[in-house]
């Protein structure tokens, strides 16, 4: 998929030393999958393909972290991606060399969520989607009236 507009200028206003280091994993990203996209959310650069794959933390300064939402989800042995949450997983790379490095592996990350998502078809949609019904109507189940608190009692003055 080609770069975005929306997102090149994001990158052409962003000031951060690990701003090349970025622009190489947007790259690689791209390049991995035909069908991997971007845009900007969370006021970020986001990659989608039938849900987000993955954000920059624009803060960071020291490496270029990228959070992989559902990382946790993503099929197959993916020994770069980071963390223990339910979901989500990072990967970071300071160096524009640890991201040539760290490239095919990258690149198979996005090929399984490409091909994940594609499995799921219509079915695509965040975890986050699917569950808000079921909240919702947890939320909306009658509720026991609440108790009243009784008024605290004012001292008479004497005359």
């Amino acid at each position: 998929m080609p770069k975005q507009k929306a997102v090149s200028a994001w990158f052409s206003r962003y000031d951060n030393p690990m701003k090349d280091v970025m622009q190489r994993v947007r790259e690689v990203i791209l390049a991995a999958d035909p069908r991997m996209d971007e845009c900007i959310k969370w006021q970020a650069p986001t990659f989608t393909y039938r849900g987000n794959l993955a954000s920059f933390f624009p803060k960071a300064k020291a490496q270029a972290s990228l959070m992989f939402h559902e990382g946790a989800r993503i099929p197959g042995k993916h020994p770069r991606l980071e963390g223990t949450a339910e979901l989500g997983r990072v990967m970071r790379f300071s160096t524009l060399g640890q991201v040539d490095s760290a490239k095919d592996e990258l690149e198979r990350v996005v090929r399984a969520w490409c091909d994940w998502r594609e499995e799921l078809g219509a079915d695509a949609a965040p975890a986050r989607a699917k569950a808000a019904p079921a909240k919702k109507a947890a939320r909306a189940a009658p509720r026991a009236p609440a108790k009243a608190k009784p008024k605290p009692k004012v001292a008479k003055k004497r005359a």
